[in-house]
């Protein structure tokens, strides 16, 4: 055989690589679309909140298992979600806004109580679920959506227009009433309109104004929303009425000292002294009895994941992917904060979940489903123009 021979058979052949499993490893991350990195972080989170749930729950295996079974649906949401593309995402926001608000004004008009509040939708023998909770990613959906099709930085014209957008089911979950899933909301919209190019001059503006309009928010609150702003304020105040829950709470975090009481040993979950303590309670109970290094060891995990979801929204190509995943990250950081700050004391009780560890079906879909946008968002990017 001639050298020409064997060179045209090389070509014709050729070798492949050592590294083709591994090649083969990356393709399949690529075809479902998934971020191992991010997957692997979240499972992790939701096996360790399983454990202190046991714990949480009174050590009821039928809580955990109505949790396992609600974070199975979750995963679920979030793979099919990371199959769409950004284009895909954008055309299906505003019907789906638009359905979301709709579902507000159901909730408003023939929603189920509990608890105090009209906030759930009930299809009899079929589901119970809080409309809110879409709203979490339909709004900031539909902001991003609105000012991917206008010139960046923002108009003044363009931020009236998402005032209204952000305003409209804002005011419905106020008046279910939900301080805190309103708040997210807002706060989800507005991490949109800050992505979006936004300069400090007008944001320092925005803040000065807010300040101004509190004592008419505080006019508009309802009697026990104010009584958890004095509560906050000095929760000795009333020690056995609504200063009991952050008071119980800091006590049984302070309790744990650095290392902790141990796994069940908690006395005051155990011998349920802390009130809420398996939903937005559950960081008094990690914190009795994981101690510090515990706290630490989850504060790390979720400081993990927002970092990572960061890097996958900074590599998004197109103005609405960066926007929507940006957002989303954010708002899931400020899920975490927001929660360990009350039970801690340092901010107002406002009925924030810890996410994926305090139990909780609806919230927990609407989180996973934001991650399942995210890594959409990330996995198509190679199929848009730079």
């Amino acid at each position: 055989m001639s050298w020409s021979e064997l060179t045209r058979g090389l070509r014709a052949h050729p070798v492949k690589p050592s590294l083709s499993g591994i090649a083969r490893r990356r393709s399949l991350w690529e075809r479902i679309h998934m971020d191992p990195w991010l997957l692997g972080m979240l499972l992790v989170l939701m096996l360790a909140g399983l454990v202190v749930l046991y714990s949480a729950s009174g050590q009821r295996m039928a809580v955990v298992n109505a949790q396992a079974i609600r974070f199975g649906v979750a995963l679920g949401v979030m793979a099919g979600l990371a199959q769409l593309s950004p284009t895909t995402l954008l055309r299906w926001t505003p019907p789906v806004y638009v359905a979301g608000v709709l579902m507000l004004v159901a909730v408003e008009l023939i929603g189920d109580m509990g608890m105090g509040a009209q906030r759930w939708l009930v299809i009899p023998g079929v589901i119970r679920f809080q409309p809110s909770e879409l709203m979490k990613l339909a709004m900031p959906m539909m902001v991003a959506a609105w000012l991917s099709r206008q010139p960046l930085p923002p108009r003044w014209r363009d931020l009236l227009v998402c005032a209204s957008i952000i305003g409209l089911p804002v005011v419905l979950i106020a008046k279910q009433p939900d301080l805190g899933t309103s708040l997210l909301v807002t706060i989800a919209g507005v991490f949109v309109i800050l992505l979006a190019g936004l300069s400090w001059r007008f944001i320092l503006f925005c803040g000065a104004l807010a300040a101004a309009a509190l004592p008419l928010l505080w006019m508009n609150m309802h009697n026990y929303q104010r009584q958890r702003v004095l509560t906050f304020l000095d929760p000795e105040s009333d020690p056995l009425g609504a200063g009991w829950n952050i008071i119980q709470s800091t006590t049984a975090i302070g309790s744990g000292g650095f290392w902790g009481k141990g796994w069940l040993q908690g006395t005051q979950s155990q011998l349920e002294f802390l009130p809420e303590r398996h939903t937005d309670f559950i960081v008094a109970v990690l914190g009795e009895e994981f101690g510090l290094v515990g706290m630490l060891a989850f504060l790390l995990l979720y400081l993990l994941i927002v970092g990572r979801g960061l890097w996958l929204a900074g590599a998004a190509q197109e103005t609405f992917g960066r926007l929507v995943a940006g957002s989303i990250i954010l708002t899931f950081f400020i899920y975490v904060f927001v929660n360990v700050g009350m039970v801690s004391g340092i901010l107002p009780v406002v009925g924030v979940p810890l996410p994926l560890v305090s139990y909780g079906g609806t919230s927990s879909v609407t989180l996973m489903a934001g991650f399942g946008i995210l890594m959409a968002i990330h996995a198509h990017r190679r199929l848009l123009p730079r």
